[in-house]
C-alpha cells in the first residue's frame, strides 16, 4: 500500500461556497471534566463545482482553543474569494484558514468534491485500504458511579467502552466510578479519558487502579500543560495524549511521555493533516486511537477511513445524537460500517 503523503492531494476547482451553523439536540447530556452539553454544535460546508458535483464536510469548532461556530463561518467568508476562484490544494488551508474547524470542514468537502468529479472513492484518492467494518467505542459520559454502571450495563451490545472521568472529586471518587462499571460489565474492554481532569500527586494511585481492573488505556490524564511529569513516573497501562497533540512536530517529545495518540480531524484540521499525523506516530513507535467530537455521520466519514491506522476506533458520535444525518453511517451494535457513498467521499 502506498502511504498517504505519496497520493496527490486535491485541488480546488472553481466552485461556489455554502457554510452554516448546525445544532443538533443529544440523546442525553453529555459531561465531561469540563462541562456538560445538551446540543452538538458542528459547521458545515458544501462546495459546488460548475458542472454540479457537491463535496460536504462537517467540523466541530474546537472549544478548547476558543473557537466558535461564528468566528470559523468568518472565518470562511473571509477567505471565500480565494476558495470560489480555485486553485487551491488543501495542503495549503492552513495559510488560507485560521480556525480548525474551517480548515477541516473545508479539507473534507474538497476531498467529497474530488471523489465525485473523478468518480474515485476517497480512501483510493488517499492510497488507503478500502475500508471495512470496525468496532467502535461507546462513550459514557462522566455521572455518579451508579449512573455510570447503569449506562454501561444498556450498552451490554459494546464490548469496547470509554468512561469519561476527571470530575474534581479526588482518587477515591474515580476509582468508585471505574469499579462500579468493572463490576457491572467485566466482559468489556475499558478506555478512560479523564480530559486534563487527574492531579500528578494522584496519578500513580489512580494508573495502578486502572491496572488492576485491566483498563486498556488512559488518555490525557493530565493537562496538557502539565504533562511533563509522565516521562518520570512508571505508566502500567498505556497512556494517550488528546490534548497535548497539536501536528507531527510534537512526537518527539510525547513519545517520552505517553505510549497513543488520540488522532482527530477537528484537532488536526481535516483529513490530510489527520493522515499524516497517524502515519507520523506510527513511525514513532506510538499506537494510535481516532477520536471524534459530538457530530453526526458526515463528520465521521472521512474519519472512518484512518481505521486501518488505529488500534482504538472512538466514532461514536452519531449514537450520542438524537437525530443522525440522512443516509447516515449504519451501526449495527458497536459494529460500524463504511459510510454510504451519498453520505460522503465515494463516486457516484
Amino acid at each position: 500500500m502506498n502511504g498517504p503523503e505519496t497520493a496527490q492531494p486535491p485541488t480546488l476547482p472553481p466552485c461556489r461556497l455554502r457554510a452554516g451553523e448546525r445544532v443538533r439536540p443529544l440523546r442525553r447530556a453529555f459531561t465531561i471534566a469540563r462541562g456538560s452539553r445538551t446540543h452538538a454544535r458542528t459547521i458545515v460546508v458544501e462546495l459546488e463545482d460548475e458542472d454540479g458535483h457537491v463535496g460536504r464536510g462537517e467540523a466541530v469548532p474546537y472549544h478548547r482553543h476558543g473557537e466558535t461556530p461564528a468566528q470559523a463561518l468568518a472565518d470562511l467568508e473571509a477567505a471565500r474569494a480565494a476558495i470560489e476562484a480555485g486553485g487551491l490544494d488543501v495542503t495549503r488551508l492552513p495559510r488560507l484558514l485560521s480556525t480548525l474547524a474551517a480548515r477541516t470542514a473545508l479539507d473534507c468537502a474538497l476531498w467529497d468534491l474530488a471523489a465525485r468529479r473523478s468518480d474515485r472513492p476517497v480512501w483510493q484518492m488517499a492510497a488507503l485500504p478500502a475500508p471495512r467494518p470496525c468496532i467502535t467505542a461507546c462513550t459514557i459520559s462522566l455521572d455518579t458511579p451508579e449512573n455510570m454502571a447503569t449506562e454501561a450495563e444498556e450498552r451490554a451490545a459494546y464490548p469496547l467502552l470509554k468512561l469519561k472521568l476527571g470530575g474534581g472529586e479526588g482518587a477515591a471518587a474515580e476509582i468508585a466510578r471505574l469499579q462500579a462499571v468493572r463490576a457491572t460489565r467485566p466482559d468489556a474492554e475499558l478506555v478512560v479519558d479523564a480530559n486534563e481532569g487527574w492531579r500528578p500527586d494522584d496519578l500513580p494511585r489512580l494508573l495502578r487502579a486502572c491496572a488492576e481492573m485491566n483498563v486498556a488505556l488512559v488518555e490525557q490524564p493530565l493537562p496538557a500543560a502539565q504533562d511533563a511529569t509522565l516521562a518520570d513516573i512508571s505508566r502500567p497501562v498505556v497512556v494517550c495524549a488528546d490534548e497535548s497533540v497539536r501536528g507531527p512536530e510534537d512526537l518527539p517529545t510525547l513519545a517520552t511521555r505517553y505510549d497513543a495518540i488520540n488522532v482527530k480531524l477537528d484537532k488536526a484540521g481535516g483529513l490530510t493533516p489527520a493522515l499524516r499525523l497517524a502515519r507520523a506516530a506510527r513511525e514513532a513507535g506510538l499506537k494510535v486511537m481516532v477520536g471524534c467530537m459530538l457530530a453526526g455521520s458526515l463528520a465521521m466519514a472521512p474519519a472512518f477511513l484512518l481505521a486501518p491506522l488505529a488500534d482504538w476506533i472512538d466514532l461514536d458520535g452519531p449514537l450520542l445524537l438524537a437525530e443522525d444525518d440522512e443516509p447516515g453511517i449504519h451501526y449495527e451494535g458497536a459494529l460500524m460500517h463504511p459510510p454510504p457513498p451519498a453520505l460522503w467521499g465515494a463516486s457516484g
